[in-house]
């Protein structure tokens, strides 16, 4: 008894025992209820105590099966045959409790309940331990897995078995494990951290709240995101334009002074904020550099920045209403 009160919540035999408690109960209340004058009640509590038939076919499907990979066939031969005859006492009356036969009622009452305590006993001193001994730790596990779909006499799901820890919080930044991948690789291209189809980066570049223009070092566009709500219209049609014919006359000159700049290696940013259509729009360029330090072209990021402007105080809870 005590090595099945220091097992851990969800292990099955716990749950054996936690069951047993619940049967006892029934029993004593299904012993003191009066079946003529309490009759629902009496009804109401023998379907309950009739859920002992999961507590079987957990027995006979899950904990028999590996005890006799183990080599011991005594529970499958013998309490198999106890079950069914409990099985059958369940039947016999319920037939008197339908047709209200209370004599009967009480009589077979006290023979069902002897009966499932001579069971529960011999669990207790017999089946229990000697499962213990024989089966592995894996073994329990495996039992616990297929008991989930045949379920369990108790009101609430057990405890996990086993028990479920929570991962330690580790910041994204210093998170270092090698993780087997959950996701096909096919048609996917790899870039510095991770990998995308041309599908899902078109889907990234549309979503983001930016506008883009990626200029080469020719200083040609080769390429803008098509977003939703764009600041500054684009087309196809510069995609290969100079990027000097990309600008409005009384701007062009700041932008080829920047490019200059870039180019040159003296500065690496440039940032401007205007007016447009009533918004606060935030302009930045940023140079393109590969590993080696050569300039290989320019980004150009507008953003609507009115209602970050705004912004004040923290919202740490999600409000979408």
């Amino acid at each position: 008894m005590n090595e099945i009160l220091s097992l851990p919540k969800g292990h099955p035999v716990s749950i054996y025992s936690e069951e047993k408690e619940l049967i006892q109960r029934l029993a004593q209340e299904l012993q003191e209820t009066d079946p003529e004058a309490e009759y629902q009640k009496f009804y109401n509590i023998f379907n309950q105590l009739h859920q002992i038939e999961r507590r079987f076919e957990r027995k006979e499907n899950q904990l028999f099966p590996f005890l006799e990979k183990r080599g011991w066939n005594g529970p499958s031969q013998g309490m198999w045959s106890f079950h069914d005859n409990l099985r059958e006492q369940f039947r016999l009356l319920r037939k008197k409790i339908e047709s209200r036969d209370f004599p009967a009622i009480v009589q077979d009452s006290q023979y069902l309940i002897s009966g499932i305590f001579r069971l529960l006993l011999t669990e207790e001193k017999v089946l229990f331990p000697n499962a213990m001994e024989i089966l592995t730790e894996e073994d329990w596990k495996q039992v616990r897995k297929g008991e989930e779909e045949i379920g369990w006499m108790l009101p609430l799901e057990p405890a996990a078995f086993p028990e479920k820890k929570e991962e330690a919080y580790i910041h994204p930044a210093e998170d270092h494990t090698k993780r087997e991948l959950s996701f096909s690789l096919e048609n996917t291209s790899h870039y510095d951290e991770g990998y995308m189809t041309v599908d899902q980066v078109n889907l990234l570049l549309r979503t983001m709240p930016l506008d883009i223009t990626y200029v080469d070092e020719n200083d040609k566009v080769i390429f803008y995101n098509r977003g939703e709500e764009r600041v500054f219209p684009r087309s196809a049609g510069i995609i290969g334009r100079e990027v000097k014919f990309c600008h409005p006359p009384k701007s062009v000159g700041t932008v080829l002074k920047i490019l200059e700049e870039f180019r040159k290696g003296t500065k690496n940013e440039a940032a401007f904020w205007i007016n447009f259509k009533g918004r606060l729009i935030y302009i930045r360029y940023f140079a393109v550099r590969d590993k080696q330090k050569n300039y290989r072209g320019v980004i150009e990021m507008s953003q609507d920045i009115t209602d970050i402007k705004n912004i004040e105080g923290e919202k740490r809870l999600l409000e979408w209403s």
